[in-house]
């Protein structure tokens, strides 16, 4: 294969991925919930920092050094401020280990592995622990203990 049919590829795969559709709102809780997973991975794999933070909602807390911090904003700046300095990440985002455990019919505790790999780096791993309610807008993450 010569290199403009694979960069031609590449690009169709991207323009794809760039594309994708919100999260489903069909199918088992469970299946709702990794497919926001999936979302917020494409976002963070294509440099749009919104689709990360879609699973979040707005008064959402992350866990911090210095204990809770309130606010969808909060984790965007956290974000901006860490991994996205140069208005991207410079590592790829998958999951793994991804346990879903149902708090009732509206409410889930989810906790998983976050592995950052690529850029000739050693890869970056961690666990985390978020809980998740489900609204109109299907399901959001209400707290993030990563």
């Amino acid at each position: 294969m010569n290199k403009y049919v694979i960069v031609g590829l590449l690009t169709f795969a991207f323009a794809l991925g760039a594309n994708a559709q919100e999260p489903s709102r069909k199918g088992s809780a469970e299946e709702q919930i990794k497919s926001v997973f999936a979302y917020t991975a494409l976002g963070w794999n294509t440099g749009d920092l919104s689709k990360y933070l879609y699973a979040y909602v707005p008064g959402a807390k992350e866990m911090t050094k210095d204990g809770p911090k309130g606010g969808v904003e909060h984790i965007e700046q956290t974000m901006k401020n860490g991994f996205w300095k140069t208005g991207r990440p410079i590592q790829q985002l998958r999951y793994e280990h991804l346990e879903i455990t149902m708090l009732g019919k509206n409410n889930a505790l989810v906790t998983g592995q976050f592995i950052l790999s690529g850029a000739d780096r050693p890869d970056r791993t961690g666990w985390f622990t978020t809980v998740w309610t489900k609204l109109k807008l299907g399901w959001r993450m209400i707290h993030d203990h990563s």
